[in-house]
């Protein structure tokens, strides 16, 4: 064959493959692992709004102007800033316009379900409406299961910010040194603290941008604790082992109550589900048994009023064996 198709055919290979390699690398820089981390970490230090506006400007506008047209929409939306912040509290990584994806896709998906099954339009409507707060109660629970254990940790971190300044290490050198060895996850947002003051963010500052990020009343003592000592002086180090002493005993006297609220809690657990458990087997048993609750004016009626009564039942319990320590 003529040499000039085998060159054609050799030069449109690297053409495809330069061209490949181009959307890969496009892609990976806006959407890969090191853009997602850099993306988390603004998202992070801007999330707590005591920031200057002018000391993160440039990398916030960067960061809207490349938004998604989606995105966009979202941010005219009043206080979606803090449900941003409870994204960032929970952990996940997710951002708004995925939360409402999943929200929306969930509920599409129990409307094709419930419409398919013998039931009026209202209840496949409520069913809808519950599926599409299910991820939302799925980030509030990773939120409180993450505050939890910010504040499980923050013993630790008083004691181990006090040896560090027994030893001779500044405030600034310690905080350095828990966010480089603590766990996560108080170890990361510390490292962020550690990186706003690298980044000329004033120590009072960024110790308020922690206490608004992670909304936890000891560790709110503990910046009111650091801030008062700089303005009065001190010794901070026995202020800081007071303040772990006392959080260790407040998780006594939580950890046995809760012991002793064992039994109500799973009394209003079992409370709770027997009524739906009792129905489901009764659809299983005799389908046609339980019609008259959906097909019946009364039954309708009959089902709103049990609903509406389990769940006045079920607020009543949860406020009774909610003791707050």
């Amino acid at each position: 064959m003529d040499p000039t198709f085998y060159a054609f055919v050799i030069l449109l290979f690297v053409a495809v493959v330069l061209a490949f390699e181009g959307l890969y690398q496009w892609w990976n820089s806006r959407h890969g692992p090191a853009a997602r981390r850099i993306e988390a970490r603004i998202r992070a230090m801007s999330a707590g709004g005591q920031v200057h506006k002018e000391q993160l400007s440039i990398l916030k506008d960067r960061m809207l102007n490349e938004a998604r047209p989606f995105d966009r929409l979202l941010l005219r939306v009043p206080r979606i800033h803090t449900l941003d912040l409870v994204l960032q509290q929970s952990g996940l990584g997710w951002s708004v316009a995925k939360l409402a994806g999943v929200s929306v896709a969930m509920a599409s998906v129990a409307l094709a379900v419930t419409s398919i099954l013998p039931m009026p339009m209202l209840y496949a409507v409520f069913a809808a409406l519950g599926a599409a707060f299910l991820p939302s109660l799925f980030v509030m629970r990773k939120r409180t299961k993450r505050l939890a254990k910010l504040e499980r940790q923050l013993p630790e971190v008083c004691d181990m910010i006090a040896r560090a300044l027994r030893s001779g290490h500044a405030f600034t050198s310690a905080i350095g040194m828990v966010s480089s060895d603590f766990a996560e996850p108080m170890g990361g947002e510390f490292r962020i603290t550690f990186d706003e003051i690298n980044y000329g963010v004033s120590l009072q500052e960024a110790l308020l941008n922690l206490a608004a990020r992670v909304p936890v009343r000891d560790l709110r003592y503990f910046v009111i604790a650091v801030l008062i000592q700089r303005e009065t002086g001190g010794n901070l180090a026995e202020l800081l082992d007071s303040i772990g002493a006392l959080i260790r005993e407040r998780f006594k006297l939580f950890d046995k109550i809760r012991v002793l609220s064992a039994e109500g809690r799973l009394s209003a657990w079992i409370l709770g589900l027997l009524p739906f458990g009792t129905a489901a087997l009764m659809m299983l048993v005799n389908p046609s048994f339980l019609e008259i609750l959906w097909k019946d004016p009364a039954g309708l009626k009959l089902v709103e009023t049990v609903l509406l009564s389990m769940v006045s039942g079920v607020l009543w319990m949860r406020r009774i064996i909610r003791i707050r320590v």
